[in-house]
């Protein structure tokens, strides 16, 4: 009996302890995170979301989402997503303050969602699906990744091949883009591998990588890419036909049929989320344009159901590309200067 005391107080302070480190201090340090804003009270991140995101999100974890994508950027030592042009910098716990649940994710089988509302194009309802689109303009393949450049908002790096527009074999304008991890996404799978350094003299093949030493007549020369993925590209790259990657078009078509996107993907259909309809007077807006042996017969249309629209809107907003005061990015880190190394000085000579 004299040992029971110690005992009880033993088991009990193991379990004050861990929840004190575990629970209490974590809640005290983050919380209670406020949005940042600057001292006028403008520029707010993050912002609450609307009702249909938030019922995008419930959509998004019913459906076992999370257990194939993750939405965390991480930092350079614990990973490459940066490197992979997932994120301009790491996720930070401001990102999540008004996201009940949190969906981190359990592993990656897909690339990282976090920044995905950031590769949208600014104007991608605008943009027809088989419409012609300049490389400046249109979002194109890539390994799912934004680049800073002056394209719509999340524009992709690589080449964009819709229907209409000229031959997509030339990458995109150099100064932004960067190859993406796996080798650069070709739209012509049986195409050459080009030569690690092109001259400007030549005609750089789909697989070319990027390099600013060829000029755009020597890119145009190149050939006709195919309309059909890349056989074994880890991430999708933007078809003929297809609506401009991760447009809300885009969205349904690859929540619909994502083999249509990626021909290797193994990601589940969510034609429950969508419905088959006769057409009454018009063809409706939000019907979704598909082609071969999944367009609808003549005389009907498949259409998303609000579900399906919520959980496009969730994936539209997810977006951490604002910058923090607490989490320094990539594009700072490139562009603040080098400190000043220290003058050398020669040794005396020898007296």
């Amino acid at each position: 009996m004299k040992g029971l005391a110690p005992l009880f107080l033993g088991i009990f302070g193991t379990f004050a302890f861990s929840w004190v480190g575990l629970t209490f201090i974590p809640n005290w340090q983050i919380g209670h995170l406020n949005p940042q804003m600057e001292e006028d009270g403008s520029d707010v991140y993050p912002q609450p979301q609307s009702g249909m995101v938030e019922r995008g999100a419930r959509i998004y974890a019913a459906n076992g989402c999370i257990y194939c994508h993750s939405q965390q950027v991480r930092a350079d030592y614990a990973g490459a997503d940066i490197e992979r042009k997932w994120g301009d910098r790491r996720s930070a716990p401001r990102d999540y303050i008004f996201e009940r649940p949190v969906s981190l994710g359990k592993m990656r089988m897909g690339q990282d969602l976090a920044n995905i509302g950031a590769r949208a194009p600014a104007e991608q309802e605008n943009a027809p699906p088989g419409g012609a689109a300049s490389p400046a303009t249109s979002p194109a393949s890539g390994a799912g990744a934004p680049a800073p450049s002056p394209a719509p908002s999340g524009a992709n790096p690589s080449p964009s091949t819709n229907a209409g527009s000229p031959p997509a074999g030339a990458p995109s304008p150099k100064a932004t883009a960067s190859p993406p991890p796996g080798g650069s996404p070709a739209t012509s799978p049986a195409a050459p591998p080009a030569s690690p350094a092109p001259s400007a003299s030549a005609s750089p093949g789909p697989n070319a990588p990027p390099a600013s030493s060829t000029p755009p007549a020597a890119a145009n020369a190149s050939p006709a890419a195919s309309a059909s993925p890349a056989a074994g590209a880890p991430w999708p790259v933007q078809t003929s036909g297809q609506p401009p990657m991760y447009s809300a078009a885009w969205q349904h078509r690859h929540l619909y049929s994502p083999r249509s996107i990626n021909v290797d993907s193994n990601m589940p259909s969510y034609r429950f989320l969508y419905q088959t309809r006769r057409i009454t007077d018009a063809p409706s807006a939000d019907a979704l344009k598909l082609t071969g042996s999944e367009a609808p017969p003549e005389g009907w249309e498949i259409v998303p159901t609000y579900d399906a629209k919520c959980l496009v809107a969730y994936l539209m907003s997810l977006n951490q590309s604002h910058p923090l005061k607490e989490v320094r990015s990539a594009a700072s880190a490139a562009s603040s200067p080098p400190p000043a190394s220290l003058p050398v000085q020669s040794p005396a000579p020898a007296k």
